[in-house]
């Protein structure tokens, strides 16, 4: 990776650690392909360090006032990258800075109380593609969903209520139809709680179906909160606080010590008995940890916010020591146009996704970091044209694969050399090939801040430089500079070699994303 090899050359050069040298890709191409502010940073002449960084790497290096230097790639070491990329093909893009690391994401973990909601589509795409991103990586995953179904909680015993009609807490029109349909079964409890449960586990089919077949998710595990209880680990974590002399009674309640935190304690268990859900949330975490995972993600609704530093302190007091990281979700909000089943306030994914696809419903979730609240563009999402960016990505790579069809019926074997790619010196040609140079860079970088909205920026990117290459570089070349039939063909050879090399880094950027490239459209 080229942004990683200037890094070593600065370490080399200067001393300075590694995760201080920070190296930028320029807007501006007058600015170079990378620019760094090293100097700046330690305060040298830039002109001092810009000389000893030597390297084949640089076709030159610039210097520009108070400290910043750039840097420009050679045009040869660019156009090697080709064949390193057509040999490496569905690889390309991958890395090993994971070593096989045990990671686990936990991520949608919706309450079994109805259906998915346009909300919960936010975690759930991102989520799927930070675990595509980490495997990618070298990352070992385990992707997780947590299941709210303790029997003592108050969601399922609203829903039993519910179920029994001596309530209307969570009556929605899915939850109308399940009902109906079940009401045989449900007239056989007289318990709320069972029939909530009851209810709860039918949700939670639909739900583990719909994850799998309509959202292309596939999890790992399906941890039940209710298997906390019935093994134990709740007891268990409790006796383990209270023997660190971190439980006291107050009203009747027992709360956990959180001072040393600078965080205010938590009820643990209530008046009644009953475990709190943050009880039983340190008890889910602990078995994470005795499973042995080096890096534990949880990806939470806005809702969780409040929660998250107090979930970190528990963590602590457990004893691990390794990367936790809890992402929130913010909130989504629907932009333009009227759903065609849309109910009340809430918004169905299945909805959504029978509206605009689930491709254009992927990426378009993904565009935004998870951090901040987004509008979804309804509009924009079902056009069929270059405003919709999926459309707009897809179709460059359905463009080449109708390019390298028309050659193939024409018998047209491609063979790249060096002597072929010597010949690719159109600007058109030596951007696409910086652009198709990054991947490994987006992954490592999403790698350290899950900031995944980097690979639909990067596809739409790549789809531009590939668009504009195609509009001023002909594969059967007019150009006045070719003087015979063989350097036509070399040339001929080494642009389809271009083409191929980007149909790979654009198959590759769509699978991390979880969204198809298609071959006709």
């Amino acid at each position: 990776m080229v942004k990683y090899e200037i890094i070593k050359l600065i370490q080399k050069t200067t001393g300075e650690k590694r995760e201080k040298i920070k190296i930028e890709c320029p807007q501006n191409i007058s600015h170079g392909d990378y620019s760094t502010n090293i100097a700046l940073q330690l305060r040298k002449n830039p002109e001092e360090i810009a000389g000893k960084l030597k390297s084949n790497l640089f076709e030159r290096v610039e210097t520009v006032r108070p400290g910043f230097i750039n840097f420009f790639i050679s045009k040869e070491y660019l156009k090697k990258q080709i064949k390193k990329i057509l040999k490496e093909g569905d690889k390309f893009g991958r890395l090993n800075i994971g070593k096989n690391k045990k990671t686990n994401i936990e991520f949608i973990s919706v309450n079994p109380t109805g259906q998915l909601h346009v909300g919960h589509g936010r975690g759930a795409f991102f989520g799927d593609c930070l675990a595509n991103v980490l495997e990618a990586a070298g990352y070992k995953i385990t992707r997780e969903y947590y299941i709210n179904d303790s029997k003592n909680s108050n969601q399922i015993q609203e829903l039993g209520r519910t179920a029994l009609g001596k309530g209307k807490s969570y009556l929605t029109p899915y939850l109308e139809i399940l009902i109906k349909k079940l009401k045989p079964h449900l007239r056989k409890f007289k318990s709320e709680t069972d029939a909530g449960y009851f209810l709860a586990q039918n949700i939670l089919s639909d739900i583990r179906k719909f994850t799998k077949e309509t959202l292309r998710i596939r999890f790992d595990l399906w941890v039940s909160e209710q298997s906390l209880y019935r093994q134990d680990n709740v007891k268990t974590v409790y006796n383990f606080l209270k023997n660190k002399k971190l439980v006291y009674e107050k009203d009747g309640a027992f709360w956990l010590s959180l001072s040393e935190f600078k965080q205010k304690d938590e009820v643990l268990v209530r008046k009644n008995g009953q475990a709190t859900y943050f009880l039983t949330d340190i008890a889910y975490h602990k078995d994470k940890i005795k499973r042995g995972f080096k890096r534990i993600i949880d990806i939470w609704g806005a809702d969780h916010q409040g929660h998250v530093s107090k979930m970190k302190a528990a963590t602590k007091i457990l004893g691990y020591r390794e990367e936790f990281d809890i992402l929130i979700s913010q909130v989504v909000r629907l932009k333009q146009g009227k759903m065609s089943k849309r109910k009340g306030q809430i918004v169905a994914l299945e909805d959504l996704i029978n509206e605009v696809g689930l491709d254009a419903a992927r990426f378009f979730y993904l565009t935004k970091s998870l951090d901040t609240q987004m509008e979804f563009d309804l509009g924009a999402a079902k056009k069929q044209s270059e405003k919709n960016p999926v459309y707009y990505v897809q179709y460059a790579h359905a463009r080449i694969c109708s390019i390298m069809k028309k050659f193939k019926m024409q018998n047209v074997r491609i063979k790249m050399t060096d002597q072929s790619v010597k010949l690719l010196n159109h600007p058109s040609e030596l951007k696409l090939i910086k652009q198709l140079i990054r991947l490994p860079e987006i992954i490592e970088d999403t790698v350290k801040d899950y900031q995944v909205q980097r690979l639909p920026q990067y596809a739409t990117d790549l789809s531009t430089a590939f668009h504009q290459f195609y509009r001023d570089c002909r594969i059967f070349s007019r150009d006045k500079e070719i003087k015979n039939k063989q350097s036509e063909r070399r040339l001929r050879n080494a642009r389809l070699s271009l083409i191929l090399a980007t149909q790979t880094a654009l198959r590759n950027t769509l699978s991390l994303m979880g969204i198809s490239a298609p071959e006709k459209m």
